[in-house]
């Protein structure tokens, strides 16, 4: 759903965040189970309680810079901001959360969406790329980062949805119907008025693979692309020799180093672009390919 000039990725930070962890806590003590005495009482106000888990973090992690707590988005969690990460606390000041926050109802992935609120300049590849360790329903090989360059021509005619302007430049595009950077890409893709071969891949395992065959199988694919990102249930139980060729469009983005969505690719040269991009973004992007020849 990767995601390489850009700052420390989450894991490293989540790692360097651990290490301050370690630094303030006693032998005994556990990273997730931070058992906080000084807090005997918890507000009822969230800006109560953000005040004595900030407290709370003062005294267990007095190494960790903390810059910002909110405590009244995500029910029994509060979302600490330290520099570029994110971690989570409950509400109880007792257990600590370093890591990816799903929201399985809305299908996104809340810490990436927050990490790129706080750092517009963040790849959104670069979430993507942990997004891929989420559970998925069939294993996956971890990959390096994906190649700058790829060569298109041995993916099959099936296995893509044309849709946008089909007059435009042409812009190949990796996706997967349960990425939420990819149903926010559709609309920037929609207003650089470019033509997208859209191509599924199943980064969120079995059920991803089940959207995208109904999505090909549909009468009209490009309509059933738009109904699955907006959360509109198809029709399963039908399957068509089109949906086969989803198998290749993963072979292809496995040997590449495809491993998170959405992935660009400018159908003139094969250039990627790993991650979301406004409309803006995507027009530079066109632009940089005029130049080359087909």
């Amino acid at each position: 759903m990767n995601y390489n000039n850009h700052r420390p990725g989450l894991k490293a930070r989540a790692a360097h965040l651990a290490i301050h962890m370690s630094l303030a806590l006693s032998s005994a003590a556990a990273v997730l189970t931070l058992g906080v005495s000084a807090v005997t009482a918890m507000p009822a106000s969230a800006a109560g309680m953000a005040s004595d888990v900030a407290q709370a973090l003062k005294l267990r992690l007095p190494k960790t810079p903390i810059d910002a707590i909110s405590c009244d988005t995500l029910g029994p969690w509060c979302e600490v901001v330290s520099g570029d990460t994110l971690f989570y606390i409950d509400e109880t000041a007792r257990y600590l959360f370093v890591g990816r926050l799903y929201d399985m109802e809305e299908r996104r992935d809340v810490t990436a969406a927050r990490l790129l609120e706080l750092n517009p300049d963040l790849l959104a590849a670069g979430a993507a790329r942990v997004a891929s360790d989420a559970p998925a329903g069939r294993d996956e090989t971890p990959v390096q980062a994906g190649a700058s360059h790829v060569d298109l021509s041995s993916l099959p005619a099936a296995g893509a949805i044309h849709w946008g302007n089909l007059k435009g430049e042409r812009l190949v595009v990796f996706s997967d119907f349960q990425c939420g950077y990819c149903q926010r890409l559709t609309a920037e893709l929609a207003k650089a008025k470019v033509h997208v071969e859209e191509r599924p891949i199943s980064i969120f395992g079995a059920a991803s693979r089940k959207i995208s065959e109904a999505v090909l199988c549909a009468k009209d694919p490009a309509k059933a692309l738009h109904a699955a990102y907006s959360g509109q249930a198809l029709a399963t139980d039908k399957t068509c020799k089109e949906a086969k060729a989803l198998d290749a469009n993963e072979a292809f983005a496995k040997a590449n180093g495809f491993a998170g969505t959405p992935v660009i690719v400018r159908a003139r040269d094969g250039a990627v672009l790993h991650g979301y991009r406004d409309a803006a973004a995507i027009r530079r992007f066109v632009a940089e390919g005029k130049g080359v020849a087909q």
